[in-house]
């Protein structure tokens, strides 16, 4: 089991080593809203979604993650920034790739707030990243949306920088 896994990782370590941050991605803030990526380059993923493109011994999950399955959010913002807008065109570009996928969205917040307003916010985050797919040509039956508010943090911490890679919505393969 533990080489399989091996196996199915030495492609995307190949990937990363070989990869280089764009002086576009080095861009920190976005247009829209006060909008601050976390890390640079975060959810910018490959620069196309052409099929030969991605490794096809990868999971679909795998390859998503290669495009970008992330969106990051202002705080107490779920409007799609136009920085997230390019991660979900890419998105929903491999979607029509892969007709057969389906996606659940799931929305995302930082510590702060009560769990109820978190909640509402991570539906409203995951919610708004459904509806610019659909509206991108991506059939709403292949998409379902479900909010973990707080509970489940990318990273842990209470701090600025922390706080934004929680503040997002993630695809995920059903």
């Amino acid at each position: 089991m533990k080489r399989t896994n091996l196996l199915l990782l030495a492609p995307l370590m190949l990937l990363a080593a070989c990869s280089s941050v764009r002086d576009s991605d080095k861009q920190a803030t976005s247009t829209g809203g006060g909008y601050t990526t976390p890390f640079p380059g975060a959810g910018t993923g490959t620069t196309g979604v052409e099929q030969s493109n991605l490794n096809s011994t990868l999971s679909p999950q795998q390859q998503l993650a290669q495009i970008g399955d992330r969106v990051f959010f202002g705080v107490d913002q779920f409007e799609v920034s136009p920085e997230s807008a390019a991660t979900l065109d890419k998105q929903a570009e491999w979607l029509r790739a892969n007709p057969s996928i389906t996606l659940t969205i799931e929305g995302h917040c930082d510590e702060r707030g009560t769990r109820e307003y978190n909640l509402a916010l991570g539906q409203k985050r995951a919610d708004s990243v459904r509806r610019y797919l659909a509206a991108n040509g991506i059939d709403n039956s292949r998409l379902q949306t479900l909010s973990f508010g707080k509970e489940r943090p990318a990273v842990a911490g209470s701090s600025a920088d922390v706080w934004a890679q929680n503040r997002r919505a993630v695809s995920v393969v059903n």
